[in-house]
């Protein structure tokens, strides 16, 4: 097996266990958090398509990654303050009680 098959594997394994994360839990905390693993699965991906592709020298792999770690950070940053938020008025973070502040 090559290298970037087995790079493939594991970002596979690392999306699938960010899902099931994201979609089996009732927290929101743990919600943000299997999102940031299917984050990382992609990156794990961007890095190594660059690395085993045509052209590693060009770095494009690096700065699609570089803007993905920004992306999720701002998504932590702006996930963790609406959790807050929610706690502070519904004294819980789980989802259900926070789809109810709809209309």
């Amino acid at each position: 097996m090559s290298p970037l098959q087995l790079c493939l594997i594991l970002s596979s394994l690392l999306f699938c266990v960010g899902l099931v994360g994201a979609l089996a839990r009732s927290n929101t905390i743990l919600v943000l958090l299997g999102i940031e693993l299917m984050l990382n699965a992609a990156n794990l991906n961007f890095i190594a398509f660059w690395r085993y592709g045509p052209h590693p020298a060009a770095g494009t792999g690096v700065i699609f990654v570089l803007f993905t770690i920004a992306v999720a950070a701002a998504e932590a940053a702006v996930g963790i303050a609406l959790v807050i938020a929610v706690h502070r008025h519904r004294k819980s973070v789980r989802l259900q009680e926070a789809a109810s502040l709809k209309g």
